[in-house]
């Protein structure tokens, strides 16, 4: 499930307290009955006695960042670049390491889909002499 940006940023300042669906939805900026789909979803909420829907600021807020996608920290080999015009990690063609000032390194290659030119910064440390 895809979660608006604002609704990520809002989330964790919830308070610790029920919050009603129009409340929640006021207060996220979006409209009740995706609000309401969220909760069919398996977004956490209870029901009284009268069968209204209430939902804890604080467990709402933490299902919010447990719906998040993890971010990849996947470390790029040496050869790998990642190009803007296939929008994805490629190995280089011929690829060139130029010192830069401090411990930069800049690596030049060329990408073997679209043939365009990639440039990468890195650290000294990450590269293989």
């Amino acid at each position: 499930m895809k979660l608006p940006h604002s609704v990520i940023v809002k989330a964790p300042g919830l308070l610790p307290m029920l919050y009603s669906v129009r409340e929640l939805s006021g207060e996220l900026g979006i409209p009740d009955r995706t609000l309401r789909d969220w909760l069919e979803a398996g977004a956490p909420h209870q029901r009284d006695e009268l069968r209204h829907i209430w939902i804890n600021g604080m467990s709402f807020g933490q299902w919010v960042q447990d719906q998040r996608k993890a971010k990849r920290t996947v470390k790029l080999l040496d050869t790998e670049a990642y190009c803007l015009r296939c929008r994805g990690v490629v190995d280089l063609i011929s690829p060139e390491k130029r010192a830069l000032r401090g411990k930069l390194v800049q690596i030049k290659g060329i990408c073997p889909k679209c043939g365009c030119v990639i440039n990468r910064g890195t650290r000294y440390g990450t590269i293989s002499e």
